[in-house]
């Protein structure tokens, strides 16, 4: 196959040097009596880039008086916005774990908007190498605001982790130490070394990269890898399955890692959709998935030593498992 626009792998139906100029916070608190988090808004705007960066942000309501808590920064498929995946930010929330959701404006929802005809040039001009770099960036700026404002304290900067799916995925993983060698982005440094721990869901390869175990051996904080066996991108000239899920975690061989491949459900049910696989097992897999992540959180930022967790909610999600791994570095599969 022949080389295609950086990251034109990304194009999925998830409806999925920085600036550090502060450009102010709106911060409206919503409601949520009933559950054990709140949720602000981020009005957020990189002045060096012209780009605004809206920004949601989950905090447990026990934040205000305990001790600082961990943040895992999210990035959206592409068509998303910072409002999806609300059923992984306030489980995450609710089990003391800050979520923040950056909204990347150059491949959000309103590339859903316009003539559908020229819906296909809007996508790939989303998964340009320009706009994997300014999503990269995007996590970056609204990281450091969030660091710099009125919530900082909320925050324990010392343990701070990356979560992305499908395009957000691959977005995680550049901020995560990946080797790119496209032309806007190779003299750009997009790892942030603030960055402990990555969650990759339906993370496809990077294409044009080049070898993927060069891309990917940088890596090496501790990853966890969502999938499943229906996990197909589908699109005019690419295809991304199952497979390509399963070759990234591979590659990744300087990382503590672990993979999850449910044995049904489609790409967008990691999203906050009820898929055709119906509200059943898209609630189950939702479940299964929220509680996976909170787990591999607190192992990787704050019990680096106990497994008790994952080995636990194996044997409770069995049922709905094609294959789970727990992998040391530098072993092959």
């Amino acid at each position: 196959m022949k080389r295609r626009e950086f990251l034109l792998n990304c194009l999925t139906l998830t409806g999925g040097s920085v600036g550090l100029s502060f450009a102010g916070v709106a911060a409206g608190a919503i409601a949520t009596a009933e559950q054990a988090h709140r949720v602000v808004e981020l009005d957020l705007l990189d002045v060096d880039r012209q780009r605004p960066v809206p920004t949601r942000l989950y905090l447990p309501q026990i934040a205000n008086t305990l001790q600082p808590v961990p943040l895992v920064a999210f990035s959206h498929g592409l068509g998303g916005s910072r409002f999806g995946y609300q059923y992984l930010a306030t489980y995450l929330a609710d089990a003391g774990i800050a979520s923040m959701h950056p909204q990347h404006v150059g491949s959000d929802h309103t590339l859903w908007r316009g003539n559908p005809l020229e819906m296909l040039p809007r996508l790939q001009a989303a998964a340009r190498d320009s706009e994997a770099l300014a999503r990269a960036q995007d996590l970056r700026f609204a990281l450091d605001q969030l660091l710099a404002s009125v919530h900082a304290p909320i925050i324990d900067a010392s343990r701070i982790a990356v979560a992305g799916h499908s395009y957000g995925a691959n977005t995680a993983m550049l901020i995560s130490g990946a080797r790119v060698s496209a032309a806007e982005v190779q003299d750009s440094a997009l790892q942030d070394k603030r960055i402990q721990a990555a969650i990759l869901i339906s993370a496809p390869p990077l294409v044009g990269q080049g070898p993927m175990e060069r891309v990917l051996s940088a890596v090496t904080i501790p990853t966890l890898h969502i999938t499943s066996v229906d996990d197909t991108i589908n699109l005019p000239g690419y295809r991304s399955t199952v497979e390509d899920r399963r070759a990234v975690f591979r590659a990744m061989r300087a990382s503590p890692r672990t993979l999850a491949v449910f044995n049904t459900g489609g790409h967008s049910i990691f999203t906050d959709r009820t898929t055709r696989s119906g509200p059943e097992t898209s609630a189950r897999i939702k479940g299964a998935t929220r509680e996976l992540c909170a787990l591999f959180l607190q192992q990787a930022l704050l019990s680096p030593q106990s497994d008790q967790g994952l080995k636990q909610w194996r044997e409770r999600y069995q049922d709905t498992l094609d294959q789970f791994v727990v992998q040391q570095i530098s072993k092959s599969l």
